[in-house]
């Protein structure tokens, strides 16, 4: 079990869409709570002002630090974005994503930040790669230019990482799991949902609980099954580090 240590969304009344904490949460209490990670959400582009980013740094070294005196594993999501405002699920975004991802696992993996696994957008946007089953005709990059993005982002990453959905659709997140495998790359998984359930929101606004559960029962079933195919060529957390199976 994992419980998230951070407020939902973050601070709109400054620039850099600074993180804060539930206030009546420690990593201490999560670890009296019977938890058994704890998870930081962040977002965080490499692009925005250094001053914005120090902000963020000693955040995540400050829960790292707490992480690692109760000895209770660390999972960091950071999910990058403009910070001049523009459309993160555009073409120009998708351009630029790849350096996006890649600087971030790089900054994270470094040893004063504590993270144990680093849970992570893929970096590029499947819907701009020429080819792909779910490519919408704008091209922001060829499929061998989208699995070596991939390459890039698994060579600087020293800590074991998983990829999150950010929320697109099954048949999109299915899509880049399947260059993940292609690439050849050391990932570990993925741990996501809005991809495997969002579909069935309308369902159930429209039709109610019953419909919910019969969606959830029929597609949402065929969607996880879908993931689970993807993640066949997914390498066990230890591997990364380089250390013997766990007993």
């Amino acid at each position: 079990m994992l419980l998230a240590y951070e407020l939902s969304g973050y601070d709109n009344t400054r620039p850099g869409r600074l993180p804060d904490l539930l206030p009546h949460v420690s990593v201490k209490r999560i670890v009296d709570w019977g938890a058994d990670a704890v998870k930081i959400l962040i977002y965080y582009t490499p692009h925005d002002d250094a001053s914005i980013n120090d902000i963020k740094h000693v955040f995540i070294e400050r829960i790292g630090a707490e992480c690692e005196t109760y000895e209770i594993p660390f999972f960091l999501e950071f999910v990058g974005y403009d910070p001049k405002g523009g459309d993160e699920k555009g073409l120009e975004y998708a351009k630029v994503k790849p350096e996006i991802v890649r600087r971030s696992m790089e900054e994270f993996s470094k040893p004063q930040y504590k993270v144990d696994v680093l849970k992570v957008e893929v970096p590029v946007n499947a819907e701009f790669v020429e080819g792909s089953d779910v490519y919408k005709g704008q091209k922001a990059y060829s499929r061998e230019e989208a699995l070596k993005y991939f390459r890039e982002a698994a060579a600087v990453a020293s800590k074991p990482f998983i990829y999150l959905s950010a929320g697109v659709s099954n048949a999109q997140f299915t899509e880049s799991l399947k260059m993940a495998s292609e690439a050849g790359i050391d990932y570990s998984g993925v741990l996501c949902g809005r991809a495997t359930w969002k579909e069935a929101i309308p369902v159930y606004a429209k039709q109610g609980v019953k419909a919910l559960e019969e969606w959830l029962q029929r597609e949402g079933v065929k969607n996880i099954n879908a993931v689970n195919d993807a993640i066949r060529s997914a390498k066990p957390w230890y591997e990364k580090l380089g250390v013997a199976v766990p007993v």
